[in-house]
């Protein structure tokens, strides 16, 4: 007799529209753990537990897990299985939309989040956890390979851009593993990678303006092999004096002639303050 293959339960399948890819390999899962080095004060901001696999370790060596889910199906699943864990609050919700703030407050302190994230929301959620940071102490974070290495380059390296520099300034963060897509269901197309963020609650450089400092890093990079006096012209008054900038671009230590991904995290603080009296207002 020939055995029927049994299909996963619907509340398993993998929706599409949410970038869902369960990591299904043990090692990896415990391998995450160990990296978020959790003690029995932590609480543990846990996005995307998808089917809980990591949720009731996660639990075991800390304080309280706040997890949150936006697949309503996986997030009603996962409260009915961890509902004899007093210690372990799964809400339904949107990451990029939740109250951090409140979910950190009644714990008075600073929360360590772990997650498997959907590639297509892993750049807008970092720059919520940087937006956030006083709330966080470390990231724990699964994301593309491409994405992770872009995080840590360094200058002079062909990964090394925006990301890279806003992403150091406020944190250290490093490469724990790298994750073929046969550790998880569905597979991915690319190979994945466990990035852990050290998260600083003041900038390593000292910035008179972080949303200048961000703009002119934009520019810098807008044009990857464009000089620096030709990459930043667009965010400049149309009234500058080239030369003028090219002198105050070389008071600073930095020739007008090189290329945004030459330049370190001290490099960019000192331009982004130096330009300041040059900037043209942002268009709305």
């Amino acid at each position: 007799m020939t055995r029927r293959r049994i299909k996963e339960p619907p509340a398993f399948l993998p929706r599409k529209r949410l970038g869902q890819h369960f990591l299904v390999d043990k090692n990896a899962r415990e391998k995450i753990v160990r990296v978020a080095a959790l003690d029995p004060e932590d609480v543990v901001l846990e996005i995307g537990p998808g089917r809980g696999e990591m949720t009731e370790a996660l639990a075991k060596r800390s304080r309280k897990v706040i997890a949150v889910e936006i697949d309503r199906t996986l997030a009603d699943r996962l409260a009915r299985d961890t509902v004899c864990l007093e210690n372990v609050d799964v809400i339904h919700g949107d990451a990029l939309k939740v109250d951090f703030e409140s979910l950190c407050r009644p714990f008075g302190r600073r929360l360590k989040v772990v997650a498997n994230l959907p590639y297509q929301i892993s750049t807008p959620l970092l720059a919520r956890f940087v937006e956030w940071r006083h709330l966080f102490s470390e990231l724990v974070l699964m994301l593309q390979k491409e994405v992770a290495q872009r995080i840590v380059s360094q200058p002079g390296t062909k990964h090394y851009g925006v990301l890279s520099v806003l992403l150091q300034l406020y944190t250290t963060p490093s490469i724990e593993m790298v994750l073929p897509p046969d550790c998880f269901v569905p597979r991915p197309r690319v190979d994945s990678a466990l990035v852990r963020f050290l998260v600083h609650e003041r900038p390593k450089e000292d910035i008179p303006d972080e949303e200048i400092f961000k703009r002119v890093v934009r520019a810098c990079f807008g044009h990857r092999r464009k000089s620096l006096k030709n990459a930043l012209r667009p965010i400049l008054f149309g009234g500058c004096d080239a030369h003028e900038i090219e002198e105050t671009m070389m008071n600073l230590g930095i020739d007008s002639a090189r290329r945004a991904e030459t330049l370190d995290l001290q490099e960019f603080a000192r331009l982004s303050a130096g330009l300041i009296p040059y900037l043209a207002p942002r268009k709305r």
